[in-house]
């Protein structure tokens, strides 16, 4: 006589029920880390769907694809600024980097767009510096700088330019600083004894009245006259901050050799243009971006979860981004899976070989307009920047 437990209609109910509490384990375990992720995430994501979208792809059969994935390149904008509600230009893009990933090619890309270029505002006629997109949607609603920026890039670039985060003083120098710090080569002394010491337009800050003033001004194409003209819309008096307040200390230095930046030196070391350039700027900029990754990488944060879970922390009011949650946990799959991916590098600027260039002045100040007046050389070299010579002057003239 068959003992009742090891008849087969029990067991495999046995083997059911057993199968439906793992399960079920399994769920409230995941749900509780997608809660966790997704919480942080949200935080910084201006993307639409939330935690239910994220809860969404992590079932079996949802497809977790980004946007140019399938067609082997992701491209996401990376920007940075003062902030929101700071003064002195809070929302101007002043660093703006696109970067592209091949996953199954194993190669990386940054180009770094000048913030003087000149473009048309999308969804307008009128002519700005490009740094003043991100600036001009934010004043129509939260985000819609993100989508301005990602319309104007994939424009100028010819890349479908899907996603965009920004970071702005606080969060930069946050990030830096969660890490340790991070290590940076100076083969001469740096010093920046001009940028930082500049006059501003008089606000809280700026309180020293110098008794010159600063035009705002506007390109519009006037349809009587069939051209573009240009008028000032504001003028304001610029003020200098007392001594004791300049940001970066007035005059910034740093000594030659091998030197750990904490945060406040990376970011105005990102920051220093005056006494180089804006391009010289912008190549340290990608270095110190290098920096941070190599960090990120030996340090074993990206894949320690407590570690990403405090700088998350850190960055939540600092950061935003379009991309959900899930579409974050993805572009994480991707990248880890990356090992010493090689990385190609440019720099727009004024020459045949950054293919802009600075045309005489007609009163909308110092500007760049790309090479032909037309954006097919740039489309070319960004099209072909993994196959072509790196950039020769990559690395930055101290």
């Amino acid at each position: 006589m068959l003992n009742k437990t090891s008849q087969p209609g029990f067991m495999k109910r046995k083997w059911v029920k057993i199968a439906l509490v793992v399960l079920a384990l399994l769920i409230v375990g995941g749900g509780l880390f997608a809660w966790k992720t997704g919480n942080l995430l949200n935080k910084i994501s201006n993307g639409d769907g939330g935690l239910l979208s994220s809860l969404m792809h992590s079932l079996p059969g949802v497809k977790d694809e980004l946007q140019g994935e399938e067609e082997g390149q992701v491209n996401i904008a990376l920007l940075g600024m003062r902030g929101e509600g700071v003064t002195g230009g809070g929302t101007l893009a002043d660093t703006i980097i696109i970067v592209s990933i091949r996953p199954a090619e194993n190669k990386i890309s940054m180009v770094s767009v000048p913030r003087d270029l000149y473009v048309t505002v999308p969804g307008t006629q009128d002519k700005q510096k490009i740094n003043a997109v991100h600036a001009y949607g934010e004043q129509r609603g939260r985000g819609q700088g993100l989508e301005d920026m990602k319309t104007i890039l994939s424009d100028v670039t010819g890349l479908n330019v899907a996603y965009a985060t920004s970071i702005n003083f606080e969060g930069f120098k946050a990030l830096v600083d969660s890490i340790g710090g991070v290590n940076f080569h100076l083969d001469a002394p740096f010093s920046e004894a001009m940028q930082f010491n500049e006059a501003h337009v008089c606000d809280s800050f700026f309180t020293i009245p110098t008794g010159e003033f600063e035009n705002k001004t506007i390109k519009y194409f006037s349809k009587s006259a069939n051209i573009y003209k240009t008028r000032v819309i504001e003028t304001h008096p610029l003020c200098n901050a007392p001594a004791g307040t300049l940001e970066c200390g007035g005059n910034f230095s740093l000594p030659a050799g091998d030197i750990t930046l904490n945060g406040d030196q990376a970011l105005c070391l990102s920051r220093s243009r005056v006494t180089t350039s804006d391009f010289e700027r912008a190549k340290r900029q990608q270095l110190i971006i290098q920096a941070i990754k190599d960090k990120l990488l030996t340090a074993g944060t990206l894949t320690d979860f407590s570690k990403l879970n405090a700088i998350l922390d850190n960055l939540g009011d600092n950061v935003r981004t379009d991309m959900q949650a899930w579409e974050m946990k993805r572009f994480y799959e991707l990248y880890s899976k990356m090992v010493n991916p090689q990385l190609y590098q440019r720099v727009m600027e004024n020459s045949e070989e950054g293919m802009l260039y600075n045309p005489p002045a007609d009163g909308a100040g110092y500007i760049l307009l790309p090479i032909g007046d037309n954006y097919d050389k740039i489309h070319d070299v960004v099209k072909n920047i993994f196959t072509l010579p790196p950039q020769s002057d990559i690395k930055p003239k101290m």
